[in-house]
């Protein structure tokens, strides 16, 4: 599996006066989710050698997360400062560096996943639909919308590069709240189907506390949360969909050989994926930081089996 985009660093500050450094970045953490699962992944980023970026070498190191090309290229390491309420919700500031090269994964990948800043943002968007365009004939396409109006902006320009990755998309995940940033006036749901009439060919819609649905042109389904007690909700949209997209490689979904039998995955059968996906961020959000399950966490069973 190969993921593409940015890596930095969450500064978090509660609501006790405390700060705490965590190693992030939505597709970094989907990278490190993924292989925290069992999933053999390599991730094509940019972040510097200095202090933050020693964090994150050594959080993909233990991780067992691979690069697909030298990710030590930049001056400084992006951050987000993350300021968490007491009901452990998270908003950020960033300093963020939109720098990507060009990835070279060591072998033909099944899945390339993007998403989020480095998505949107130049030079690095170059870079990531450069990827999707030149891997999609080999590999199935997933995109993580994860807007960040406040590191972006909402303009017709971003909504247009949004829905130009949806559209060459085999599955797009987006909050109620990114939709919400990107069609405001529309529901959710509405703003849902416009990505899969796009082309995507399913659109998964995440609601926190609300669950998670799925539209596909089979029909919608809907998926309740798990109750937990949140400690704070960064990385839980990342562990969401990375456990979703392991459902959908442990199903022998990914690789564009099986492009068909994805784009026609029976709604039941994507109950089951979510259901996962939503176990998955229950377990983040009942933990400090992006902290995703492993699979023995998640499934109870050998991440080798």
């Amino acid at each position: 599996m190969l993921v593409v985009g940015e890596s930095l660093v969450d500064v978090v500050k509660r609501s006790d006066g405390s700060i705490e450094e965590h190693p992030g970045g939505s597709p970094a953490n989907v990278a490190v989710a993924l292989a925290r699962l069992g999933a053999t992944v390599e991730l094509g980023t940019a972040y510097s050698g200095d202090r933050l970026g020693r964090l994150l070498d050594k959080h993909f190191e233990l991780a067992g997360v691979g690069f697909a090309g030298d990710p030590h290229v930049l001056g400084h390491t992006s951050s987000a400062v993350a300021t968490i309420d007491e009901a452990g919700a998270a908003t950020y500031l960033f300093d963020i560096g939109g720098q990507l090269t060009p990835p070279l994964p060591s072998e033909e990948p099944v899945l390339v996943h993007t998403g989020s800043l480095a998505a949107v943002l130049e030079p690095g968007c170059l870079v990531v639909a450069e990827t999707v365009a030149r891997l999609a004939a080999t590999a199935t396409i997933s995109y993580d919308v994860n807007a960040r109006p406040a590191a972006t902006g909402v303009t017709a320009e971003l909504v247009r590069q949004v829905e130009s990755l949806a559209a060459a998309s085999d599955v797009v995940k987006a909050s109620d709240e990114d939709l919400v940033a990107l069609y405001p006036g529309r529901e959710a749901a509405s703003s849902a189907r416009h990505l899969l009439d796009l082309g995507a060919g399913a659109v998964v819609e995440t609601r926190g506390a609300g669950g998670a649905a799925c539209y596909t042109p089979g029909g919608r389904i809907e998926c309740v949360a798990e109750p937990v007690t949140v400690a704070d909700t960064i990385g839980a949209g990342d562990s969401f969909c990375a456990a979703m997209l392991d459902g959908l490689r442990l199903r022998g979904l990914l690789g564009a050989e099986n492009r068909e039998a994805l784009r026609s995955l029976p709604l039941d059968a994507w109950r089951e994926v979510l259901a996962r996906a939503t176990r998955a961020a229950a377990i983040t959000v009942s933990r400090q930081g992006a902290n995703p399950p492993t699979r023995v966490e998640l499934d109870g069973l050998d991440p080798k089996s």
